[in-house]
C-alpha cells in the first residue's frame, strides 16, 4: 500500500510513522552488503534517489501498524520504541533483505496452496515481494492519478523515469482521458 522499496521497508523506524497524522516518511535503507571472502553486513544508508519522502497511508494500513507496534511491545519493549525498527528479528536487528524476499515468496506459495485446498480456482499468481511495488504504481495510474504523484511516492528522481517504467498503462489512462474530455464537451 506504500509503494515503498524491500530497502526501504526493512530500515524503517516507529520514529518514522506518524499513525495519527496517517503518514510515513522514508529516509534510509537497508542494503545487503557481501564482501569477497569476508561475509555479508546490511547496513543502512540513504534511499535510491538520496532523497527522503513522506508518504501518506490509509486507515487500514494504520489500523496494521498499530496492532503490529501492539504485538512487538509485547514481545519486549524495546521493539515498541520510537527508535525501534518495525520489522526486525527476534534480536531488534535487521531482516536479511534476501531471506525477507525468499519468505515473502514461500508464503504467496503457501497461500496459493491454501486456495487451492479450498477449491479456489482463480488464486492470485505466484509474485515476487517488487512485485506490488509494481502493482501499487500500475494500479495507482490506471485510476487516473497524477503521474508526479506516483513519481514522489516511488521515490523517482523524476517523473519521467516513472512515465518510462509504466509507459504500457498510458494507453489506458489515455482512453479514460479522452473519454472524460468527451464527457464534458458534450454537456456544454
Amino acid at each position: 500500500m506504500t509503494g515503498m522499496r524491500r530497502g526501504e521497508v526493512l530500515a524503517l523506524r516507529w520514529r518514522d510513522v506518524d499513525l495519527d497524522a496517517r503518514t510515513m516518511a522514508v529516509r534510509r535503507s537497508a542494503t545487503l552488503i557481501k564482501t569477497k571472502g569476508g561475509g555479508e553486513r546490511i547496513v543502512e544508508g540513504t534511499t535510491k534517489s538520496n532523497r527522503p519522502r513522506v508518504l501518506d497511508l490509509d486507515d487500514d494500513t494504520v489500523s496494521l501498524l498499530r496492532a503490529h507496534r501492539r504485538d512487538c511491545a509485547a514481545l519486549a519493549l524495546q521493539f515498541g520504541r520510537d527508535d525501534s525498527l518495525i520489522f526486525a528479528d527476534q534480536e531488534g536487528a535487521h531482516l536479511h533483505p534476501e531471506r525477507f524476499s525468499r519468505s515473502f515468496k514461500a508464503d504467496v506459495r503457501r497461500c496459493r496452496k491454501q486456495l487451492a485446498k479450498r477449491g479456489v480456482e482463480d488464486a492470485p499468481p505466484e509474485i515476487r515481494l517488487h512485485d506490488l511495488r509494481h502493482t501499487h504504481a500500475t494500479v495507482l495510474l490506471g485510476i487516473g492519478t497524477n503521474p508526479k504523484i506516483v513519481s514522489e511516492r516511488l521515490g523517482h528522481s523524476s517523473v519521467s523515469v516513472t512515465l518510462d517504467i509504466y509507459s504500457h498503462v498510458l494507453p489506458t489512462i489515455q482512453r479514460q482521458a479522452v473519454d472524460q474530455l468527451h464527457a464534458v464537451m458534450a454537456a456544454l
